[in-house]
């Protein structure tokens, strides 16, 4: 396990497993532009340097992201630099639902909206950020984030089941229950990790620099991604023996392999 040392780091008590990596496809999902950046795309240069296919999904445009700037203008500028910083990861497919940022809902439409997209998509993993009340460092999450984390774990089972959400079947879109684990990254107590050290750090580090009206748009919290990612990398690589890391909260579906009480 870990636990959170008085600087808000990661200190390991023992290292944590990696995060599994024998599959293909994998889909991120997301309340923001930005939301995935900070940490996972580094995660997610990785695994498309070994050929992973990876998608992105945004429940939201951003566009109440930026203070000084209307909504009207912030949407289409904040898509851009999510579509850019996906790009520097090897991310080609990004998406958004169009839910409104800052009053996303936990319900029935988000839900079916993700189906939507994994039966779509039918990625083996699903990534997500932490739908707690409290993430890593004991940081308050935001509403947007705890409802779209929750709605993506509860669609990675809902996605297999055609009882649910039948009318998706109506689109040509049939069940998938393939999804073998959700990660939570950002989590107050991760369960795994994923060692980022060197060219994928990097590769993360250009895509959340894609953003940088968004950064600038912060005003006194605006910061450089560089030293930023550098630092949370560093800070979490312990707690899976390595220099840098991203580290999740792994939730699994189903046993790998044969269940305990046939071993």
């Amino acid at each position: 396990m870990t636990t959170l040392d008085e600087a808000g780091g990661f200190a390991a008590a023992a290292p944590l497993p990696p995060l599994p990596e024998d599959w293909e496809r994998c889909l991120a999902v997301a309340a923001h532009p930005d939301d995935i950046e900070y940490g996972t795309a580094s995660a997610v240069a990785r695994w498309t340097a070994q050929g992973k296919h990876v998608t992105y999904l945004l429940a939201t445009r951003g566009e109440a992201g930026i203070d000084a700037m209307h909504p009207d203008r912030v949407g289409p500028l904040r898509e851009a630099e999510e579509r850019a910083g996906a790009r520097e990861v090897g991310v080609d497919t990004v998406e958004f639902l169009d839910h409104r940022d800052g009053t996303v809902e936990y319900g029935l439409d988000l839900r079916r909206d993700v189906v939507r997209a994994i039966r779509r998509h039918r990625p083996q993993v699903l990534v997500s950020g932490a739908f707690t009340v409290r993430m890593v460092g004991g940081l308050v999450n935001q509403a947007d984030h705890r409802a779209v984390g929750l709605a993506a774990l509860d669609a990675a089972r809902d996605a297999g089941n055609r009882w649910i959400f039948p009318e998706l079947a109506d689109e040509g879109l049939e069940p998938w229950g393939g999804i073998r684990f959700v990660c939570f990254a950002g989590a107050e107590r991760p369960t795994h990790g994923v060692d980022v050290t060197g060219e994928p750090l990097e590769r993360g580090i250009a895509s959340l620099a894609a953003h940088a009206e968004y950064t600038k748009g912060l005003g006194d919290r605006s910061f450089e991604p560089g030293p930023f990612l550098t630092w949370a990398a560093h800070q979490a690589g312990p707690a899976l023996g390595v220099q840098a890391a991203v580290l999740f909260d792994v939730h699994m579906l189903a046993f790998e392999g044969p269940p305990p009480w046939e071993q």
